[in-house]
């Protein structure tokens, strides 16, 4: 049987890198996916190569930023598919490069609500799906940038990644012993879109253990085990897939 048979799932920011990954390799798992993203094409892209492989699978464009976005995702997977197993957050942003002391209010806003308020939405939308379906699994793509280092320019975004251990925390505590499992994802350098140049992943390389960076595919891998029956006792944890960052630091 395949690891998500029967299974719903909802992935945020799924058009391209890990999000693709992950959708196409849920789908294949057996999960009926319901795909976020802002840009309608991309998206229908993944779509497309899913139904093509003979997947499940219903597209929502928007904002994860807006509340309104999380709500009509819940409902596709209420109303389409049965019901809401996996949540998969993965939508975020950089934002602004700079030193921390000339990052404007603004671009520090813009940041925390792409990474933190949006995760914080999804959930809240998502746990009372999950409950009426006996628990399931929510998974938050954080990062290695703010949790085991530090990383010139990224203040912002290295404090929401790191915040979302404690929404994890937050929500292992009140409802674990209900079934619901929170945990997060933390990559170290991965080839999506937002690793930059071919100089910024050969700089990144460097800093893991292994000496590269790794494939969304190695990701979407990761959080197929944080979603599925193999991680049944896992909840409340960081999953470090860095390729050995975090320990030759």
């Amino acid at each position: 049987m395949k690891l998500l048979e029967n299974k719903v799932a909802i992935i945020t920011g799924a058009s391209s890198g890990i999000g693709r990954a992950t959708a196409r390799l849920f789908a294949e798992q057996g999960a009926a996916v319901i795909i976020n993203a802002r840009g309608a094409a991309a998206l229908e892209d993944v779509a497309s190569a899913i139904r093509q492989a003979g997947g499940r699978v219903h597209t929502v464009v928007g904002d994860v930023g807006i509340e309104e976005t999380h709500a009509r995702l819940t409902e596709v997977a209420m109303t389409i598919f049965g019901g809401l197993d996996i949540a998969v957050n993965n939508a975020g942003a950089v934002g602004a490069m700079k030193p921390l002391a000339e990052i404007s209010v603004e671009e520090w806003d813009h940041v925390i609500a792409a990474n933190l308020t949006s995760a914080f939405l999804g959930v809240r939308s998502q746990i009372p799906a999950m409950l009426k379906r006996g628990g399931g699994s929510v998974v938050f793509i954080s990062s290695f940038v703010g949790t085991s280092a530090g990383i010139p320019g990224m203040a912002a975004y290295g404090t929401s990644k790191a915040a979302l251990m404690g929404l994890v925390k937050g929500i292992t505590a009140d409802y674990a012993v209900k079934g619901i499992r929170a945990n997060a994802l933390l990559p170290g350098g991965v080839d999506t879109p937002m690793a930059g140049d071919a100089a910024q992943k050969e700089w990144a390389a460097g800093l893991h253990a292994m000496k590269r960076i790794a494939e969304p595919e190695e990701l979407a891998q990761a959080a197929l085990f944080l979603s599925s029956p193999m991680s049944s006792f896992v909840a409340g944890s960081a999953l470090f897939a860095d390729g050995g960052n975090a320990a030759v630091k």
